[in-house]
């Protein structure tokens, strides 16, 4: 385990998610395209929040996913990502495995798109800054790794604490899988059953809403984006930021970044048409 966890015991794990579905209770947010986390309201995870993904038969795709996901909290924390502690196991039941991610739950009060709607514009900019640093150190070493990785670091994957951006959205594991693999990824694991039915007459469109999380300018330039819609009386602001961001920190892309950031960018078409569809609503994803 890349963080050096205590062993996760899977009987107790088993036995709050029973309790968990048995009381019907709710989840901490209902944005999650794969899955609706949920924090335990008693017991010895009471300060975990627990995610628990969709089990396709395929072993060897469940193994190859657990060693992904591995791989892939072990490279956001050498790239200097901070994370709440974060452990995947693959949780036997009903004769199948299924994927469960235990995370260390964050304060409410944290979570940085609630924050951004409800704060100052001195105090959503500091915000930005924070995440966007976080951005700037994932890319300014991700070259280290001779493997396909990509990062998906939007305002509602943040939580930010004492000044730090905490990033805490580790599935899919953006790592080793070519982009087709992800593409099936999307559709094999979303929830969404109305996805699972017409994901595949529309692959190429599901296929690309990844593109964006393998891009170093369009991460930054998605940032912004988000920012522009949750405030967007503030939109001039951020993307004075955002120019002013990327050639001091990340000055590879520049060239890119800015381009995108001449106006308030705005989400693809098709994506926004998938989100209405499938009811997903604008709350973090933790």
């Amino acid at each position: 385990m890349p963080q050096n966890t205590p062993q996760i015991d899977l009987e107790a794990l088993a036995g709050t998610i029973r309790a968990h579905e048995a009381a019907q209770g709710q989840p901490v947010s209902r944005m999650g395209y794969f899955c609706a986390p949920f924090r335990p309201a008693d017991g010895p995870f009471s300060d975990k929040v627990i995610k628990i993904y969709r089990a396709p038969g395929d072993a060897a795709a469940l193994d190859r996913l657990a060693q992904a996901h591995d791989d892939y909290v072990a490279a956001l924390i050498a790239t200097g990502v901070p994370m709440p502690d974060t452990q995947f196991v693959l949780l036997p039941q009903g004769g199948a495995r299924v994927p469960v991610i235990i995370q260390q739950a964050l304060p409410e009060s944290s979570l940085m798109r609630p924050r951004m709607q409800a704060e100052g514009l001195a105090s959503t900019l500091e915000m930005m800054e924070a995440a966007g640093l976080v951005i700037a150190r994932f890319w300014n070493a991700a070259d280290r790794f001779d493997t396909r990785i990509g990062f998906h670091p939007s305002i509602r994957n943040f939580a930010v604490l004492d000044g730090e951006a905490i990033f805490y959205d580790s599935f899919p594991p953006l790592i080793h899988y070519s982009r087709e693999e992800m593409g099936r990824m999307l559709l094999t694991y979303s929830d969404k059953r109305l996805m699972r039915v017409i994901g595949p007459f529309m692959r190429r469109r599901v296929t690309g809403i990844q593109d964006e999380w393998y891009s170093p300018p369009e991460t930054l330039v998605g940032l912004v984006g988000s920012a522009c819609r949750l405030r967007p009386e503030h939109a001039e602001h951020y993307l004075a930021w955002g120019r002013d961001f990327v050639r001091r920190e990340m000055p590879r892309w520049a060239d890119e970044a800015l381009e995108g950031l001449r106006e308030a960018p705005r989400l693809p078409g098709y994506w926004t048409g998938f989100r209405k569809l499938l009811g997903l609503q604008g709350e973090p994803n933790v």
